[in-house]
């Protein structure tokens, strides 16, 4: 028995590291002193893109400076609700989408107008509650990111406020400025940078390497309860746009119904946090590490 104990030990280890995250476990409240409500101008011109070779040009632009979080979105979802804009159907909730151009390419799938999914509502990892009547955002994700929402519920909200969800390029221009930096701060990315898998930030569970999302512009160079972060916003003075959640873009590619999102996120190692990997999805997919931004014109 004594030679076995330290196997038993391993696999003791090995359990608890496969152990489920409890998703609605309390969690820290902070303050992080960055205003979901603000937004970057960014100015028209060249970049490099992630390639170090080819140059972009874009018009200008503003973009918000975080992306869109449980409260706001709460708030949206009221007013849309009472302007007829979304609906309850069961146990989620769906808007109207024109629909897609269908090209019938190999694998393509139609997506034709009429009412699709927005967010789910009976999913332990949506932090929108809804009591019949009105939205309300779970207290302690409040100033969280919007998660647990489709592609069309990101273009949804954009919509409604006479916004859009970013291109692919204009993401990538906001997040880098115009020089060939890997992450939005710089070369190198450090623990206290962003949120991403065992970054070991205050949300992130320990035993388990469980991760949580983290505030809106939390990693702004701020002490939490003597967790120090970094300063980690873009040149243009964007936050999180690597880790912490995958952020919804706008294009829709011809013959393709799939979705492209940014960034990274909680749950993806630093590697996916360079401003130019992608990731993608159909649009009706959903998941605690996605979560948007909007942009408009000038």
């Amino acid at each position: 028995m004594k030679r076995m104990a330290p196997i038993l030990v391993l696999l003791g280890v090995l359990l608890a590291a496969c152990a489920p995250v409890d998703l609605n476990a309390p969690i820290a409240s902070y303050d992080t002193g960055i205003d979901p409500n603000a937004w970057a101008q960014i100015p028209a011109g060249e970049f490099f893109d992630g390639q170090h070779e080819v140059i972009e040009a874009t018009g200008a632009y503003e973009i918000m400076i975080t992306d869109v979080t449980t409260e706001q979105s709460a708030v949206f979802l009221n007013h849309a609700q009472a302007d007829g804009y979304i609906k309850v159907d069961s146990d989620k909730i769906v808007g109207y989408y024109p629909g897609d151009e269908f090209r019938g390419v190999k694998h393509e799938e139609e997506i034709k107008a009429g009412d699709w999914i927005f967010i789910p509502l009976d999913d332990p990892s949506q932090r929108i509650q809804y009591d019949g009547a009105i939205f309300t955002a779970q207290p302690e994700y409040a100033n969280h990111p919007m998660t647990m929402v489709s592609w069309f519920g990101a273009w949804g909200y954009c919509e409604y406020n006479d916004w859009r969800l970013p291109t692919e390029v204009e993401w990538e221009k906001a997040g880098r400025g115009d020089d060939v930096r890997p992450f939005p701060w710089g070369d190198d990315i450090l623990r206290e940078n962003a949120n991403f898998y065992a970054s070991r930030d205050p949300f992130e569970k320990m035993s388990t390497f469980g991760s949580r999302t983290t505030p809106v512009g939390f990693f702004n160079g701020s002490s939490y309860d003597g967790y120090l972060t970094l300063a980690s916003a873009s040149p243009y003075g964007l936050y999180d746009m690597a880790g912490n959640v995958w952020q919804w873009t706008g294009d829709v590619y011809e013959g393709m119904h799939y979705r492209f999102m940014r960034g990274g996120s909680k749950d993806t190692y630093e590697m996916d946090l360079r401003l130019w990997v992608r990731n993608n999805a159909t649009p009706t997919y959903v998941s605690p590490g996605v979560g948007f931004r909007c942009a408009r014109d000038n």
